[in-house]
């Protein structure tokens, strides 16, 4: 199946690590231009790394790397700016930046729900202003947010977070009727607890709730999944690939979400 995704430049916010990487990879192999932001400069000299195989010998021109903080809008517009000088305009966004930080609730704080807006929802917003615009007036463009089941079905230990990821979702659907007229797709995707590194800090939140051990955490999320697995991030990319390829043309405002059925839901 051609996606046709080959010669397009493909922006992934937090394409460092995680979900963002396995992105990033993808879309590579697909043929596509990747620009990857991540606020480190050793990490996206891993991801650099990580990726060389993917690119191959002559491919390191497809290939280029921004460090940035998301959550300074100047610093996500200049991003943006530098991606689309090095490789042309944005054709798909994929935002995997940022997670806000698991919080028992009697840890939590005013200043702990605003630090998770900032990390999870504000990353987006800012990368999405610039981008979403520029492709409305070009009219074509695919926005993808990797956004998280924790937006639908609350954590006692997520609060905040979940809060963050509703809002994407609500900002999702809201975009993809704003800009349909003009040729933008938006969609989203809901990954359920996903083999990344961030699982674990999730897994030491939960375990320290529940008074069990990390390892009964992670035996307790996997009991909890009816495939009796959890995700991988490369599993997640292959649906951010089809949302954002040609494949999906008809597809815009859906929140997909992947948790392996463990909370499912109709919506």
């Amino acid at each position: 199946m051609d996606l046709e995704l080959a010669g397009k430049h493909v922006l992934v916010t937090g394409g460092s690590k995680g979900i963002g990487l396995a992105c990033a990879a993808a879309f590579l192999r697909e043929g596509a231009h990747v620009s990857i932001v991540s606020r480190s400069d050793a990490n996206l000299e891993a991801a650099r790394s990580a990726l060389a195989n993917v690119v191959g010998g002559g491919g390191q021109k497809r290939l280029h790397c921004i460090a940035a903080d998301l959550v300074n809008a100047a610093d996500a517009l200049r991003a943006v700016d530098d991606a689309e000088s090095a490789l042309g305009p944005v054709h798909v966004l994929v935002n995997s930046a940022g997670a806000a930080k698991r919080t028992v609730p009697e840890d939590l704080s005013p200043q702990a729900w605003h630090d998770a807006m900032d990390a999870k929802y504000f990353t987006y917003i800012h990368s999405m202003d610039p981008v979403v615009k520029r492709m409305g007036v070009r009219r074509e463009g695919a926005i993808v947010n990797v956004v998280g089941a924790g937006g639908k079905t609350p954590s006692t230990y997520h609060l905040p977070g979940g809060a963050a990821n509703a809002a994407l979702m609500l900002v999702t659907a809201g975009l993809a009727a704003a800009y349909g007229p003009q040729g933008v797709r938006v969609n989203a995707v809901n990954p359920g607890a996903t083999t990344t590194e961030r699982l674990q800090s999730g897994l030491e939140v939960s375990a320290r709730q529940a008074g069990i051990t990390r390892e009964q955490a992670l035996e307790r999320a996997v009991r909890d999944v009816p495939l009796g697995r959890l995700a991988k991030p490369e599993e997640v990319a292959d649906a951010v690939l089809f949302l954002a390829s040609a494949r999906a043309s008809y597809v815009t405002g859906v929140v997909l979400t992947m948790d392996g059925a463990a909370r499912p839901m109709v919506a």
